[in-house]
């Protein structure tokens, strides 16, 4: 395939900018086209702003398998499936059992190891080379765990990520309380606590601004934001996307980074997905005295806590299937009720505010797809609950492959 000079990239969110950044950075002329008026206001806009490099776990895994009935009907708060009977919900859901066994939760678990992995050094080299202004910091992350069975597990997939670059360490709760005071204040229980000290965070939205703006005066790159892309259309020599404007725009190649949508513009192409929307909520809270500096993940809470400076943005839930983008103020008032049990005094909760939701794109095996089906098109799809962590590497396996 030849080697694209220009490139449109449609969708400006961590994704979308990222993989402008890496095309832009080796010489291609890029556009970037987002549909709202800034970029990262969707899938990621405020999500857990954890960089999770180290905790890689495919969802879809034997311990969940054993959940599926509890699942299907509801009965697990923190983790909702929309019961649905389209055929392509079916499919899905189908894949995703599949990928259940042991051993394929064991080779998804360690291929998205190796792409956070890639994506820790690539942010790394992209703090070095601009120091942009999004909160980076390498706070460490501890992951809680409240049973003693999933405790045990827990040190087990550790050991099975074992490596270079994997630095993990299994605290006795009495050791992880002296490391974090915060935990010393949490409700009761606490069995085992998996510290990552090398764990970064950063706020996603002030990222994508901040590459925004560096895409346009270090590189040169156009922009058309509040642009809605209707449809592509591959000629010989150009790649066309059409705006619901109106507009035409051209370029050697698109790539299609559209985040939870991903796929509208493949379909015409007979190109589909295994995309899966997953509703995630957040709420963001003055920090308090006690709120803690470390990252935490109550992991049978299915919640995250994230210092931002002067804030906590706190994050969690799961509801699969669900395409309303709208806030549900009932599991919104789970999340800050679960929050307040997990961490009583981890935040100013009764001042939370900036409540959000997020659909991410997951697929059954927790494997983003990055591909180039043909010499005009390529995608950079899927990232599940990862998109922040993952962003950076995935986006230079991209131009890697378009480019090579």
């Amino acid at each position: 395939m030849t080697v694209p000079q220009s490139a449109i990239v449609v969708g400006a969110g961590v994704v979308g900018v990222s993989t402008a950044y890496a095309l832009a950075r080796r010489g291609v002329a890029v556009t970037l086209v987002e549909r709202h008026e800034e970029p990262g206001m969707e899938t990621s806009h405020a999500n857990g702003a954890q960089l999770s490099y180290l905790y890689t776990d495919a969802l879809a895994s034997p311990a969940l398998l054993t959940q599926m009935p509890k699942l299907a009907l509801g009965l697990v708060p923190a983790f909702r499936m929309r019961r649905r009977l389209d055929p392509d919900y079916l499919r899905w859901i189908g894949a995703f059992l599949r990928n259940c066994t042991r051993e394929r939760f064991r080779d998804n678990t360690l291929a998205t190891l190796q792409l956070a992995l890639e994506s820790r050094v690539a942010m790394e080299e992209l703090a070095n080379a601009h120091p942009l202004d999004f909160g980076y910091r390498t706070a460490g992350k501890m992951h809680v765990y409240r049973s003693q069975r999933a405790w045990d597990a827990a040190r087990t997939v550790a050991e099975m990520k074992a490596g270079p670059g994997v630095v993990q360490h299994a605290l006795a709760p009495s050791e992880a309380f002296l490391m974090e005071p915060a935990l010393e204040r949490a409700a009761p229980g606490i069995r085992g606590v998996l510290h990552s000290p090398e764990e970064a965070v950063g706020d996603p939205h002030r990222f994508a601004c901040a590459m925004r703006d560096l895409l346009v005066d270090r590189f040169g790159a156009d922009t058309r934001f509040g642009r809605s892309v209707a449809r592509l259309r591959l000629d010989d020599d150009r790649a066309r996307a059409i705006c619901e404007d109106g507009e035409e725009l051209a370029a050697d190649m698109i790539v299609d980074c559209s985040g939870s949508e991903g796929g509208r513009l493949l379909r015409p192409f007979d190109i589909r997905l295994p995309i899966m929307p997953m509703k995630g909520y957040s709420f963001t809270a003055p920090a308090a005295p006690a709120s803690p500096s470390i990252s935490i993940t109550d992991v049978e809470a299915k919640i995250v806590f994230t210092r931002l400076g002067a804030q906590v943005r706190v994050a969690g839930l799961a509801d699969l299937g669900n395409v309303d983008r709208a806030v549900d103020p009932r599991r919104m008032a789970a999340l800050v009720d679960g929050a307040r049990r997990s961490l009583p005094r981890g935040a100013a909760f009764d001042r939370a505010s900036a409540f959000w939701t997020g659909l991410r794109p997951m697929t059954p095996d927790a494997q983003p797809r990055i591909a180039r089906p043909h010499p005009r098109l390529a995608y950079n799809l899927g990232h599940g609950v990862l998109g922040w962590t993952l962003a950076m590497g995935s986006a230079e396996r991209l131009a890697r492959l378009v480019l090579r």
